[in-house]
């Protein structure tokens, strides 16, 4: 797990970044450090806000998401992953001129952890079409003068998702698929 940092926070944080890079390749280390702060994010929490010049992407409170609650241990890579991706497929999306603020409120990724596997079998997610991908967020849209364009929250759901091809065997797949639909129906979507 990598989560790209600003240097100037790495710094104040070395140890924390040090264990980081431990676990790291070096190659991926050196993508990390060369990324600048682009991704800007505090170096020691889960979920921090990420931030572009017009999209902003953040958890309500990263630690208290279903998701850490249906899975045991510190399985918590995903949280940035998620948030990285959204603020990448948005600056895609969004018009131009525009700014946009997301929130995510809930996740419950597709599957689960089951408890009773063989040790060498408890970090497989088990993906069944009785769990799938739930995703709770609210955002805001607006214009370059500050004008409110659209704002709401949403409930992210797709009972067949199994089926979709887009994403699959990726991590966080089918949580991708979410947000890219979204984003597609919503933020493109936006008037000026």
């Amino acid at each position: 797990m990598i989560r790209i940092i600003d240097p100037k926070v790495a710094l104040a944080g070395w140890p924390a970044l040090a264990n980081r890079l431990r676990q790291a390749s070096f190659c991926a280390a050196l993508a990390a450090v060369a990324a600048g702060p682009a991704w800007a994010a505090n170096a020691g929490a889960v979920g921090a806000t990420i931030k572009s010049d017009r999209i902003e992407v953040g958890y309500r409170d990263a630690a208290k998401l279903t998701e850490f609650n249906r899975s045991a241990g510190d399985r918590d890579d995903w949280v940035d992953a998620l948030s990285k991706y959204t603020l990448t497929q948005a600056e895609v999306v969004l018009p131009a001129g525009q700014k946009l603020s997301i929130t995510i409120t809930d996740v419950q990724r597709a599957g689960r952890y089951e408890p009773g596997r063989r040790p060498a079998a408890a970090d497989i997610r088990v993906v069944r079409e009785s769990t799938p991908p739930r995703i709770d967020l609210s955002f805001r849209i607006e214009s370059a003068q500050g004008a409110v364009l659209k704002e709401g929250e949403r409930q992210l759901r797709d009972s067949n998702f199994m089926n979709r091809a887009r994403h699959r065997g990726e991590t966080l797949g089918y949580e991708k698929n979410l947000i890219d639909d979204w984003l597609r129906m919503d933020v493109r979507a936006a008037k000026r």
